[in-house]
């Protein structure tokens, strides 16, 4: 039995990403999953890469987390009020596998609709 998961290979994937993945993935024929993997894993933005962003805006621009995450608006609203005077920016911190996760399982939904259209 082939027991090879090409999610494991991801960088920085947690066990309820991968729960989650799988769950998502269980309808796919091996053509779609191998779409859908194509599609998500140049998507998805590890927790790691988050806090490091994070953390960069208190150094430099904050907010730079939310324009990774494709919070537009909150990356402007960030910029504009300095992090919510570095109280968003520490929330941020705290929150940032949360916000890694959130932005993931959006992806996720993304990668399924091009998986089944493809085929």
């Amino acid at each position: 039995m082939n027991t090879y998961n090409p999610y494991m290979s991801l960088p920085g994937i947690t066990n309820e990403e991968l729960a989650f993945l799988r769950q998502a993935t269980t309808d796919l024929s091996d053509g779609q999953k191998q779409s859908f993997f194509m599609a998500y894993s140049g998507k998805r933005k590890s927790a790691q890469d988050v806090l490091i962003f994070t953390l960069l805006g208190f150094v430099f621009v904050a907010g730079i987390q939310r324009f990774i995450l494709g919070q537009t608006s909150m990356g402007v609203l960030y910029l504009l009020t300095a992090g919510f005077c570095g109280i968003g920016t520490i929330v941020d911190l705290v929150n940032h596998q949360q916000l890694a996760n959130e932005y993931n399982q959006k992806m996720a939904y993304e990668s399924f609709q091009i998986a089944k259209m493809n085929y």
